[in-house]
């Protein structure tokens, strides 16, 4: 006889290939065995919802939240769900039939998981899955997340969004992908694909750069100097790129800097 264990690993497998109604099953399996399996039930909501059975997925949420009335995973898939069925929503983009578990690995300075901010409609967050690729799209000061259909998303944080500008400029290239939605907070991947060849020497993504520069202002010596002296040498690269921008933009960026995505 199977084990919750073992039925857990199962749904979650059945979960990371797409087969939500196997999903569904293996997870309803559980709660016979133990009927307050709070995870099983956040599963039976997440899985329901992805082919449409909003309702079923609402019960589902609204069972957790009898577990665990505090439960912002439930709270907040119950107000996405209901977004979507008072705007009759129906996702337009075929969803994957298999989720690469690898999609996310994390490489040094090559990768970076981030929060978007000034996240855009609710209707449109609210049909964003795990795994989606969207689309980097820059104007003169920032960095927009879009789906493939232009639809707004939310924007990088402004730090990240003016390093990314520079490497954009200079011809490099990356992936994106919802890691996690909600409708009040979305959560990307940005994977580096091509490095710029004016880029070359710099990470896309450097960690704890300012502590770097704390450290080199006592040492002023060795490898962390280099890094760090590479790291200013960049801001000169930006400036020097701005005189260039006709030469090597890789997308036309937008050209309403103030235009409302709200």
């Amino acid at each position: 006889m199977e084990n919750i264990e073992q039925l857990e690993n199962q749904a979650i497998n059945a979960a990371v290939h797409f087969n939500w109604p196997l999903a569904v099953e293996l997870n309803e399996k559980i709660i016979k065995l133990d009927k307050r399996n709070l995870e099983a039930y956040l599963r039976l909501g997440f899985a329901s919802s992805q082919y449409q059975k909003f309702t079923d997925a609402i019960n589902f949420y609204k069972k957790a939240l009898k577990i665990q009335p505090n439960s912002n995973i439930a709270k907040e898939n119950i107000e996405r769900l209901k977004v979507l069925q008072s705007r009759n929503t129906k996702k337009s983009k075929k969803t994957p039939g298999y989720l690469d578990p690898n999609l996310f690995l994390e490489t040094p300075g090559k990768t970076k998981s981030v929060a978007l901010v000034n996240i855009g409609q609710k209707n449109i967050i609210a049909q964003l899955t795990v795994g989606q690729q969207i689309d980097l799209k820059f104007k003169k000061r920032k960095v927009e997340i879009r789906t493939k259909e232009n639809e707004y998303i939310g924007t990088l944080p402004d730090d990240l969004s003016r390093r990314l500008l520079v490497f954009l400029k200079a011809k490099s290239k990356y992936s994106v992908f919802i890691k996690e939605a909600g409708l009040s907070k979305v959560i990307v991947f940005i994977r580096e694909e091509i490095k710029g060849k004016k880029v070359q020497q710099y990470l896309s993504f450097p960690q704890n750069i300012q502590s770097q520069i704390g450290e080199m202002q006592n040492e002023k010596e060795g490898e962390a100097e280099s890094e760090v002296e590479a790291e200013v040498d960049l801001e000169k690269l930006a400036e020097s790129l701005a005189t260039e921008e006709k030469e090597y933009l890789p997308f036309h960026p937008e050209t309403n800097e103030d235009e409302n995505e709200e």
